[in-house]
């Protein structure tokens, strides 16, 4: 009977050797989406048309040297394409295919993930800190991670609020989405707000209701009343710098939301008791946070993989700089968070059967 080998140490090494080599290709060509995201790039050619090097850095007030190398490398991996690569390098001209702006320049796409490669490279800043913490079981700063992580997160969850928030996600609370509909103003709110995109989509949806937001990064916040403000909804929405676990959050709402940040939390009972505390007879706790397997597995899911890489480099070192953290992580499995749930005092800690990809949906009834 013929026994079946598995792979010798000699094949695995070189998969492995593979894999990190094609990896490493991945890392620096998301450094270039980066770029081209954040110097404007993408936009000039999806706003403008097609250009050669000079006319792109001409528009966009770069130089014409490191734009002629990004267009090349950009075309190199398919991002962009060009239409006559014989040309000489100042003639030939470079465009974005027909639903790459989907992707790259939307914002209003569900497809657009041209700030995660922002965000990305933001997770990387304080590599140095980052080693150091591994030694001594400090924290990272969310500061030290800068406006790249910060604003390219945001931009990306806005995309995603903006189609799902007040489409499909508080339409499955049926009784959350008639009070917030009455003709009875409605109090909501938005716990960890970032810079205020949950808060602005809320309140668009419904018109009569009133949305706070408390983040206890200042920076966000800050983001967060610019954005409100262009929005033109001052009069209805307002953000404050607040720690969710802060006995003095106060006031009285008819819903609270906490989206993509329990796990990001340091003390998260803490957070969500004071979340309980603060709902009208009638209220709940929504909350959305990753979506991930109901236990360790090494199996090589994408997903899996994509939610540990955000910890080990982000969430988890972000957490631990509160010395009392319960170092939660991204990957925060469903029994974890029902059980933060039920120490904080709600009564039901439910799944909300919403399709995602990514986040999964909870609600608490106190």
């Amino acid at each position: 009977m013929a026994v079946e080998m598995g792979p010798s140490a000699d094949q695995r090494a070189e998969a492995l050797a593979e894999r990190l080599f094609l990896d490493s290709i991945a890392t620096l060509e998301t450094a270039a989406v980066h770029l081209g995201h954040r110097l404007g790039l993408y936009e000039s050619l999806a706003t403008q048309g097609p250009a050669t090097s000079a006319g792109l850095a001409g528009r966009t007030g770069t130089d014409e040297r490191y734009v002629r190398e990004w267009l090349e490398q950009q075309a190199m991996t398919g991002v962009l394409e060009v239409d006559d690569h014989e040309a000489h390098e100042a003639e030939r001209v470079f465009s974005l295919p027909e639903g790459h702006e989907r992707v790259l320049v939307d914002r209003d796409s569900p497809l657009y993930l041209a700030p995660l490669a922002r965000a990305s490279v933001g997770a990387l800043r304080p590599i140095d800190l980052l080693v150091e913490a591994f030694r001594t079981g400090a924290g990272v700063p969310f500061p030290e991670y800068g406006a790249d992580t910060r604003e390219g997160l945001a931009h990306l969850n806005r995309a995603t609020f903006v189609n799902g928030l007040g489409a499909t996600w508080l339409p499955a609370l049926p009784d959350i989405h008639a009070r917030l509909s009455a003709d009875e103003p409605a109090r909501v709110a938005d716990i960890a707000c970032g810079e205020g995109w949950s808060s602005i989509t809320i309140a668009r949806h419904y018109p009569n209701a009133t949305v706070d937001g408390f983040d206890l990064d200042q920076a966000s916040i800050e983001a967060a009343r610019r954005n409100v403000a262009e929005a033109g909804l001052a009069d209805r929405v307002r953000h404050f710098v607040q720690d969710a676990s802060d006995p003095s959050l106060s006031g009285t709402y008819d819903l609270v939301t906490i989206f993509e940040a329990v796990h990001d939390m340091a003390r998260p009972v803490d957070a969500l008791r004071n979340a309980r505390r603060l709902l009208a007879p009638g209220g709940v706790l929504f909350v959305a946070d990753e979506r991930v397997a109901a236990r360790f597995e090494p199996t090589n899911d994408p997903t899996e993989r994509f939610q540990y890489g955000w910890s080990v480099t982000h969430c988890l070192p972000a957490s631990r700089e509160d010395e009392h953290s319960a170092a939660t992580g991204t990957v925060m499995r469903a029994h974890t968070m029902v059980a933060y749930g039920r120490e904080a005092g709600f009564r039901a800690v439910d799944e909300v059967p919403i399709e995602h990809d990514f986040w999964r949906f909870y609600r608490l009834t106190p």
